[in-house]
Protein backbone atom coordinates (compact mmCIF):
# COMPACT_ATOMS: atom_id res chain seq x y z
CA UNK A 1 0.00 0.00 0.00
CA UNK A 2 1.57 3.28 -1.10
CA UNK A 3 0.70 6.85 -0.27
CA UNK A 4 -2.20 8.59 -1.95
CA UNK A 5 -1.00 11.55 -3.98
CA UNK A 6 -3.17 14.64 -4.01
CA UNK A 7 -2.86 18.29 -4.75
CA UNK A 8 -3.61 20.88 -2.10
CA UNK A 9 -6.78 22.59 -3.34
CA UNK A 10 -6.95 26.35 -3.34
CA UNK A 11 -9.35 28.66 -5.15
CA UNK A 12 -8.47 29.92 -8.61
CA UNK A 13 -10.04 33.31 -9.05
CA UNK A 14 -11.27 33.96 -12.59
CA UNK A 15 -11.13 37.67 -13.24
CA UNK A 16 -12.91 38.71 -16.43
CA UNK A 17 -11.05 40.96 -18.86
CA UNK A 18 -13.44 43.80 -19.80
CA UNK A 19 -14.12 44.50 -23.45
CA UNK A 20 -11.75 47.14 -24.77
CA UNK A 21 -9.17 46.58 -22.05
CA UNK A 22 -5.52 46.67 -23.04
CA UNK A 23 -4.91 43.51 -20.98
CA UNK A 24 -4.73 40.05 -22.48
CA UNK A 25 -6.08 36.72 -21.21
CA UNK A 26 -2.56 36.07 -19.92
CA UNK A 27 -3.23 38.73 -17.31
CA UNK A 28 -6.22 36.70 -16.16
CA UNK A 29 -3.91 33.74 -15.55
CA UNK A 30 -1.47 35.97 -13.68
CA UNK A 31 -4.26 37.24 -11.43
CA UNK A 32 -5.41 33.66 -10.82
CA UNK A 33 -1.93 32.53 -9.80
CA UNK A 34 -1.50 35.51 -7.49
CA UNK A 35 -4.98 35.30 -5.99
CA UNK A 36 -3.76 33.57 -2.86
CA UNK A 37 -1.06 36.18 -2.37
CA UNK A 38 -3.58 38.96 -3.10
CA UNK A 39 -1.01 41.25 -4.65
CA UNK A 40 -3.39 42.52 -7.34
CA UNK A 41 -6.97 43.48 -7.90
CA UNK A 42 -8.75 44.27 -11.14
CA UNK A 43 -10.24 47.75 -11.53
CA UNK A 44 -13.50 48.19 -13.46
CA UNK A 45 -11.61 49.56 -16.47
CA UNK A 46 -9.49 46.42 -16.61
CA UNK A 47 -6.33 47.85 -15.08
CA UNK A 48 -4.32 45.56 -12.79
CA UNK A 49 -3.74 47.48 -9.56
CA UNK A 50 -0.93 46.50 -7.19
CA UNK A 51 -2.06 45.91 -3.63
CA UNK A 52 0.02 46.67 -0.56
CA UNK A 53 0.26 43.38 1.32
CA UNK A 54 1.72 43.06 4.80
CA UNK A 55 2.69 39.86 6.60
CA UNK A 56 3.85 39.47 10.21
CA UNK A 57 5.80 36.76 12.06
CA UNK A 58 6.89 36.60 15.69
CA UNK A 59 9.48 34.86 17.79
CA UNK A 60 10.15 34.55 21.51
CA UNK A 61 13.30 34.17 23.58
CA UNK A 62 14.34 31.06 25.47
CA UNK A 63 13.05 32.68 28.67
CA UNK A 64 9.44 32.86 27.48
CA UNK A 65 7.38 30.59 29.79
CA UNK A 66 6.19 28.37 26.93
CA UNK A 67 9.76 28.02 25.71
CA UNK A 68 10.99 27.15 29.20
CA UNK A 69 8.58 24.21 29.06
CA UNK A 70 9.66 23.24 25.54
CA UNK A 71 13.32 23.25 26.54
CA UNK A 72 12.80 21.17 29.68
CA UNK A 73 10.70 18.69 27.68
CA UNK A 74 13.42 18.34 25.05
CA UNK A 75 16.20 18.22 27.64
CA UNK A 76 14.42 15.24 29.18
CA UNK A 77 14.07 13.65 25.74
CA UNK A 78 17.77 14.17 25.00
CA UNK A 79 18.77 12.58 28.30
CA UNK A 80 16.63 9.53 27.61
CA UNK A 81 17.78 9.14 23.99
CA UNK A 82 21.40 9.36 25.16
CA UNK A 83 20.76 6.16 27.14
CA UNK A 84 18.25 4.48 24.84
CA UNK A 85 17.84 5.73 21.24
CA UNK A 86 14.73 3.55 20.82
CA UNK A 87 12.89 4.80 23.90
CA UNK A 88 9.35 6.08 23.44
CA UNK A 89 8.86 9.49 25.04
CA UNK A 90 6.07 12.04 25.26
CA UNK A 91 7.14 14.53 27.91
CA UNK A 92 5.30 17.77 28.59
CA UNK A 93 5.71 20.56 31.11
CA UNK A 94 3.60 23.28 32.68
CA UNK A 95 4.87 26.18 34.76
CA UNK A 96 3.65 29.09 36.83
CA UNK A 97 5.06 31.16 39.69
CA UNK A 98 7.54 29.10 41.67
CA UNK A 99 6.92 25.68 40.14
CA UNK A 100 7.30 23.49 37.08
CA UNK A 101 5.53 20.19 36.49
CA UNK A 102 6.85 17.40 34.26
CA UNK A 103 4.28 14.88 33.08
CA UNK A 104 3.65 12.41 30.29
CA UNK A 105 4.79 8.96 29.22
CA UNK A 106 8.16 7.32 28.68
CA UNK A 107 9.01 3.67 28.04
CA UNK A 108 12.29 1.83 27.60
CA UNK A 109 15.47 0.97 29.47
CA UNK A 110 16.84 4.20 30.96
CA UNK A 111 17.29 5.96 34.27
CA UNK A 112 17.16 9.77 34.31
CA UNK A 113 16.78 12.33 37.07
CA UNK A 114 13.88 14.46 35.84
CA UNK A 115 14.20 17.05 38.60
CA UNK A 116 17.92 17.58 38.07
CA UNK A 117 17.43 17.96 34.31
CA UNK A 118 14.71 20.56 34.85
CA UNK A 119 16.70 22.62 37.35
CA UNK A 120 19.81 22.62 35.17
CA UNK A 121 17.83 23.70 32.09
CA UNK A 122 15.96 26.48 33.90
CA UNK A 123 19.19 27.90 35.34
CA UNK A 124 21.00 27.74 32.00
CA UNK A 125 18.19 29.77 30.43
CA UNK A 126 18.94 32.51 32.98
CA UNK A 127 16.35 31.90 35.68
CA UNK A 128 18.87 31.30 38.45
CA UNK A 129 17.93 33.94 41.02
CA UNK A 130 14.79 35.48 42.50
CA UNK A 131 15.42 38.89 40.91
CA UNK A 132 14.35 37.55 37.49
CA UNK A 133 11.03 36.25 38.89
CA UNK A 134 11.86 32.52 38.63
CA UNK A 135 14.65 30.48 40.19
CA UNK A 136 15.57 27.02 38.98
CA UNK A 137 17.56 26.38 42.15
CA UNK A 138 14.60 26.77 44.50
CA UNK A 139 11.36 26.33 42.51
CA UNK A 140 9.15 23.30 43.13
CA UNK A 141 9.55 20.52 40.56
CA UNK A 142 6.66 18.08 40.29
CA UNK A 143 7.17 14.88 38.26
CA UNK A 144 4.39 12.58 37.06
CA UNK A 145 5.71 10.33 34.28
CA UNK A 146 4.12 7.00 33.34
CA UNK A 147 4.71 4.14 30.90
CA UNK A 148 3.44 4.51 27.35
CA UNK A 149 0.04 2.95 26.75
CA UNK A 150 0.35 -0.69 25.65
CA UNK A 151 -2.44 -0.07 23.12
CA UNK A 152 -0.37 2.61 21.41
CA UNK A 153 2.88 0.67 21.69
CA UNK A 154 1.50 -2.33 19.81
CA UNK A 155 0.97 -0.17 16.72
CA UNK A 156 4.28 1.69 16.95
CA UNK A 157 6.48 -1.33 17.70
CA UNK A 158 5.11 -3.27 14.74
CA UNK A 159 3.41 -1.48 11.87
CA UNK A 160 0.17 -2.50 10.17
CA UNK A 161 2.14 -3.41 7.05
CA UNK A 162 4.52 -5.63 9.01
CA UNK A 163 1.66 -7.44 10.75
CA UNK A 164 -0.16 -7.98 7.47
CA UNK A 165 3.00 -9.13 5.70
CA UNK A 166 2.64 -6.56 2.92
CA UNK A 167 6.04 -5.01 3.69
CA UNK A 168 9.22 -6.40 5.22
CA UNK A 169 12.49 -4.98 6.48
CA UNK A 170 13.63 -2.49 9.11
CA UNK A 171 11.99 0.53 7.49
CA UNK A 172 8.59 -1.18 7.48
CA UNK A 173 8.72 -2.15 11.13
CA UNK A 174 7.70 1.07 12.91
CA UNK A 175 4.15 2.38 12.60
CA UNK A 176 3.28 6.06 12.94
CA UNK A 177 2.87 7.05 16.59
CA UNK A 178 -0.39 8.85 15.88
CA UNK A 179 -2.68 9.98 13.12
CA UNK A 180 -2.53 13.52 11.78
CA UNK A 181 -1.14 15.80 9.10
CA UNK A 182 2.19 17.59 9.04
CA UNK A 183 3.43 20.39 6.80
CA UNK A 184 6.79 21.43 5.41
CA UNK A 185 7.53 24.69 3.64
CA UNK A 186 10.33 26.45 1.81
CA UNK A 187 10.65 29.64 -0.25
CA UNK A 188 13.36 31.78 -1.83
CA UNK A 189 13.05 34.81 0.48
CA UNK A 190 16.24 34.04 2.45
CA UNK A 191 19.42 32.01 2.04
CA UNK A 192 17.97 29.47 4.47
CA UNK A 193 14.96 29.14 2.13
CA UNK A 194 12.71 30.41 4.90
CA UNK A 195 10.25 33.32 5.11
CA UNK A 196 12.09 36.56 5.81
CA UNK A 197 9.67 37.78 8.49
CA UNK A 198 10.18 34.58 10.50
CA UNK A 199 13.96 34.56 10.14
CA UNK A 200 14.34 38.21 11.16
CA UNK A 201 12.10 37.70 14.20
CA UNK A 202 14.20 34.69 15.26
CA UNK A 203 17.45 36.56 14.68
CA UNK A 204 16.33 39.43 16.89
CA UNK A 205 15.19 37.02 19.63
CA UNK A 206 18.57 35.27 19.54
CA UNK A 207 20.29 38.65 19.63
CA UNK A 208 18.26 39.61 22.72
CA UNK A 209 19.56 36.52 24.52
CA UNK A 210 23.12 37.07 23.30
CA UNK A 211 23.47 40.65 24.57
CA UNK A 212 22.00 39.56 27.90
CA UNK A 213 24.32 36.58 28.33
CA UNK A 214 27.54 38.25 27.15
CA UNK A 215 27.05 41.16 29.54
CA UNK A 216 26.46 43.85 26.92
CA UNK A 217 23.07 44.63 28.48
CA UNK A 218 23.19 43.02 31.94
CA UNK A 219 19.90 44.57 33.00
CA UNK A 220 17.89 42.38 30.60
CA UNK A 221 15.85 39.46 31.88
CA UNK A 222 15.40 36.12 30.09
CA UNK A 223 11.83 36.76 28.89
CA UNK A 224 11.21 38.53 25.59
CA UNK A 225 9.35 38.61 22.30
CA UNK A 226 10.05 39.97 18.81
CA UNK A 227 7.89 40.60 15.76
CA UNK A 228 8.53 41.69 12.18
CA UNK A 229 6.08 42.89 9.53
CA UNK A 230 7.26 42.85 5.92
CA UNK A 231 5.64 44.53 2.91
CA UNK A 232 5.21 42.70 -0.40
CA UNK A 233 4.78 44.19 -3.85
CA UNK A 234 4.20 41.82 -6.78
CA UNK A 235 5.17 38.92 -4.52
CA UNK A 236 8.53 40.45 -3.61
CA UNK A 237 9.52 41.89 -0.24
CA UNK A 238 10.23 45.59 -0.69
CA UNK A 239 10.59 46.90 2.86
CA UNK A 240 10.18 46.28 6.58
CA UNK A 241 6.98 47.94 7.77
CA UNK A 242 7.03 47.30 11.53
CA UNK A 243 9.42 45.94 14.16
CA UNK A 244 8.31 45.05 17.69
CA UNK A 245 10.60 44.12 20.59
CA UNK A 246 9.40 43.44 24.13
CA UNK A 247 12.06 42.53 26.66
CA UNK A 248 12.14 41.85 30.37
CA UNK A 249 14.36 44.28 32.26
CA UNK A 250 15.37 45.22 35.79
CA UNK A 251 13.27 47.80 37.63
CA UNK A 252 16.06 50.40 37.81
CA UNK A 253 16.37 50.92 34.04
CA UNK A 254 14.36 53.63 32.28
CA UNK A 255 12.12 52.98 29.31
CA UNK A 256 14.16 55.47 27.30
CA UNK A 257 17.35 53.49 27.96
CA UNK A 258 15.70 50.20 27.00
CA UNK A 259 14.40 51.68 23.74
CA UNK A 260 17.77 53.22 22.87
CA UNK A 261 19.63 49.98 23.57
CA UNK A 262 17.18 47.82 21.64
CA UNK A 263 17.65 49.96 18.54
CA UNK A 264 21.44 49.97 18.86
CA UNK A 265 22.16 46.43 19.98
CA UNK A 266 19.24 44.31 18.74
CA UNK A 267 17.29 45.86 15.86
CA UNK A 268 19.95 47.60 13.77
CA UNK A 269 22.47 44.71 13.86
CA UNK A 270 19.81 42.31 12.57
CA UNK A 271 17.34 44.12 10.29
CA UNK A 272 18.91 45.10 6.93
CA UNK A 273 19.33 48.86 6.76
CA UNK A 274 18.19 48.99 3.14
CA UNK A 275 14.89 47.35 4.11
CA UNK A 276 14.01 50.09 6.60
CA UNK A 277 12.88 53.58 5.66
CA UNK A 278 11.41 56.70 7.19
CA UNK A 279 8.00 55.08 7.49
CA UNK A 280 9.16 51.92 9.25
CA UNK A 281 7.54 51.77 12.69
CA UNK A 282 9.39 50.61 15.82
CA UNK A 283 7.68 49.55 19.03
CA UNK A 284 9.97 48.71 21.97
CA UNK A 285 8.27 47.66 25.20
CA UNK A 286 5.08 49.42 24.10
CA UNK A 287 3.34 48.81 27.47
CA UNK A 288 6.05 50.94 29.10
CA UNK A 289 7.32 48.38 31.61
CA UNK A 290 8.32 44.68 31.54
CA UNK A 291 9.87 43.82 34.91
CA UNK A 292 7.65 40.89 35.87
CA UNK A 293 8.45 38.13 33.40
CA UNK A 294 8.80 34.42 33.00
CA UNK A 295 6.30 32.10 34.71
CA UNK A 296 5.42 34.81 37.23
CA UNK A 297 4.09 36.96 34.41
CA UNK A 298 2.41 34.21 32.38
CA UNK A 299 1.90 30.49 32.72
CA UNK A 300 3.87 28.27 30.36
CA UNK A 301 3.02 25.05 28.55
CA UNK A 302 4.90 22.72 26.21
CA UNK A 303 3.81 22.97 22.59
CA UNK A 304 2.11 26.36 22.71
CA UNK A 305 4.44 28.09 20.24
CA UNK A 306 3.99 25.85 17.19
CA UNK A 307 3.95 28.73 14.70
CA UNK A 308 7.15 30.17 16.16
CA UNK A 309 8.63 26.67 15.89
CA UNK A 310 7.85 26.40 12.17
CA UNK A 311 7.30 29.09 9.52
CA UNK A 312 5.92 32.14 11.29
CA UNK A 313 2.43 31.70 9.84
CA UNK A 314 3.47 31.46 6.19
CA UNK A 315 2.54 27.78 5.95
CA UNK A 316 -0.33 25.62 7.10
CA UNK A 317 0.10 23.70 10.35
CA UNK A 318 -1.36 20.35 11.37
CA UNK A 319 -1.54 21.36 15.04
CA UNK A 320 0.95 18.88 16.49
CA UNK A 321 3.80 20.17 18.63
CA UNK A 322 7.40 18.93 18.58
CA UNK A 323 9.06 19.23 21.98
CA UNK A 324 9.30 16.24 24.28
CA UNK A 325 8.35 13.74 21.58
CA UNK A 326 10.59 10.94 20.36
CA UNK A 327 10.85 10.57 16.55
CA UNK A 328 8.31 7.75 16.26
CA UNK A 329 5.82 10.56 16.82
CA UNK A 330 5.20 11.79 13.29
CA UNK A 331 4.10 15.18 14.64
CA UNK A 332 7.83 15.73 14.91
CA UNK A 333 9.61 13.41 12.48
CA UNK A 334 7.24 13.86 9.54
CA UNK A 335 7.28 17.65 9.98
CA UNK A 336 11.07 17.55 9.71
CA UNK A 337 10.81 15.29 6.67
CA UNK A 338 8.28 17.58 5.02
CA UNK A 339 10.65 20.53 5.53
CA UNK A 340 13.52 18.49 4.10
CA UNK A 341 11.51 17.64 1.00
CA UNK A 342 10.16 21.17 0.48
CA UNK A 343 13.62 22.72 0.92
CA UNK A 344 15.16 20.36 -1.64
CA UNK A 345 12.36 21.05 -4.13
CA UNK A 346 13.06 24.78 -3.87
CA UNK A 347 16.85 24.34 -3.80
CA UNK A 348 16.55 22.32 -7.03
CA UNK A 349 14.87 25.30 -8.72
CA UNK A 350 11.68 23.29 -9.29
CA UNK A 351 9.57 25.92 -7.50
CA UNK A 352 10.08 29.25 -5.73
CA UNK A 353 7.61 28.30 -3.00
CA UNK A 354 6.70 24.78 -1.92
CA UNK A 355 4.40 23.43 0.77
CA UNK A 356 4.29 19.70 1.46
CA UNK A 357 1.58 17.95 3.46
CA UNK A 358 2.11 14.42 4.80
CA UNK A 359 -0.66 12.55 6.60
CA UNK A 360 -0.59 9.34 8.63
CA UNK A 361 -2.79 6.77 10.38
CA UNK A 362 -1.69 5.50 13.78
CA UNK A 363 0.21 2.23 13.53
CA UNK A 364 0.59 2.48 9.73
CA UNK A 365 4.04 3.06 8.25
CA UNK A 366 3.20 4.56 4.85
CA UNK A 367 1.68 8.03 4.76
CA UNK A 368 -1.98 7.96 3.75
CA UNK A 369 -1.46 11.01 1.53
CA UNK A 370 1.27 13.22 0.08
CA UNK A 371 0.15 16.64 -1.08
CA UNK A 372 2.06 19.42 -2.85
CA UNK A 373 1.28 23.09 -3.41
CA UNK A 374 3.72 25.37 -5.25
CA UNK A 375 1.31 28.32 -5.45
CA UNK A 376 1.83 28.80 -9.16
CA UNK A 377 5.60 29.24 -8.83
CA UNK A 378 6.65 26.10 -10.74
CA UNK A 379 6.75 25.21 -14.42
CA UNK A 380 5.71 21.70 -13.40
CA UNK A 381 2.36 20.56 -12.09
CA UNK A 382 1.94 19.88 -8.40
CA UNK A 383 0.85 16.35 -9.28
CA UNK A 384 4.10 15.70 -11.16
CA UNK A 385 6.14 17.02 -8.26
CA UNK A 386 4.20 14.80 -5.84
CA UNK A 387 5.03 11.75 -7.95
CA UNK A 388 8.68 12.84 -8.04
CA UNK A 389 8.70 13.10 -4.24
CA UNK A 390 7.18 9.65 -3.74
CA UNK A 391 9.76 8.16 -6.08
CA UNK A 392 12.73 9.74 -4.29
CA UNK A 393 11.83 9.97 -0.59
CA UNK A 394 10.86 7.19 1.83
CA UNK A 395 8.33 8.72 4.20
CA UNK A 396 7.83 5.78 6.56
CA UNK A 397 8.75 6.67 10.18
CA UNK A 398 11.71 4.26 10.45
CA UNK A 399 13.13 5.50 7.14
CA UNK A 400 12.72 9.13 8.24
CA UNK A 401 14.47 8.43 11.54
CA UNK A 402 17.37 6.76 9.74
CA UNK A 403 17.67 9.36 6.95
CA UNK A 404 17.52 12.40 9.23
CA UNK A 405 19.35 10.79 12.18
CA UNK A 406 16.54 11.56 14.58
CA UNK A 407 17.35 8.96 17.25
CA UNK A 408 20.18 10.93 18.83
CA UNK A 409 20.17 13.75 21.43
CA UNK A 410 19.83 17.07 19.60
CA UNK A 411 16.49 18.50 20.52
CA UNK A 412 17.00 20.94 23.38
CA UNK A 413 19.04 23.22 21.10
CA UNK A 414 16.04 23.34 18.75
CA UNK A 415 13.46 24.12 21.43
CA UNK A 416 14.00 27.88 21.09
CA UNK A 417 14.38 30.09 18.00
CA UNK A 418 12.71 27.68 15.58
CA UNK A 419 13.14 24.10 14.42
CA UNK A 420 13.30 25.05 10.73
CA UNK A 421 15.87 27.15 8.91
CA UNK A 422 18.46 26.21 11.55
CA UNK A 423 21.53 26.23 9.35
CA UNK A 424 23.47 27.25 12.49
CA UNK A 425 22.97 23.68 13.71
CA UNK A 426 23.99 20.45 12.01
CA UNK A 427 20.46 19.09 11.53
CA UNK A 428 19.87 16.82 8.56
CA UNK A 429 16.50 18.22 7.50
CA UNK A 430 18.20 21.49 6.54
CA UNK A 431 20.53 19.77 4.07
CA UNK A 432 19.93 20.19 0.33
CA UNK A 433 21.69 16.98 -0.64
CA UNK A 434 18.69 15.80 -2.69
CA UNK A 435 18.42 18.93 -4.84
CA UNK A 436 20.60 17.60 -7.67
CA UNK A 437 18.78 14.27 -7.61
CA UNK A 438 15.42 16.03 -7.98
CA UNK A 439 16.75 18.34 -10.67
CA UNK A 440 17.99 15.42 -12.77
CA UNK A 441 14.82 13.43 -12.18
CA UNK A 442 12.50 16.18 -13.36
CA UNK A 443 14.65 17.40 -16.26
CA UNK A 444 12.98 16.77 -19.58
CA UNK A 445 9.55 16.51 -17.96
CA UNK A 446 6.72 18.34 -19.71
CA UNK A 447 5.09 21.35 -18.15
CA UNK A 448 1.53 21.49 -16.91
Amino acid sequence: MGPVISRQPHPVVKVPIPTGSSHSPADEVRVSLCARQRDFFMAENGDLIHMRRLFTSESVTEGHPDKVCDQVSDAVLDAILAQNPRAHVACECATKTGFLMIFGEASGNFDVDYEAIARKTICEIGYDNDDVCFNGNTCDIIVHMEEQSADIAMGVNESYESKEGSQKGEDALIGAGDQGMMFGYACTETSELMPMSAQLAHSMAKRLAAVRKDGTLPYLGPDGKTQVTVEYDDGEIVRIDTVVVSTQHSADVSLEQVRKDMMEYVIKPVVPENMMDGETKFYVNPTGRFVIGGPMGDSGLTGRKIIVDTYGGHSSHGGGAFSGKDPTKVDRSAAYMARYIAKNVVAAGIADVCEIQLAYAIGVAEPVSVSVDTFGTSLFSDEKIAVLICENFDMRPAAIIRKLELDKPQYRQLAAYGHMGRTDLDVKWEKTDMADVLKRAISGASDK
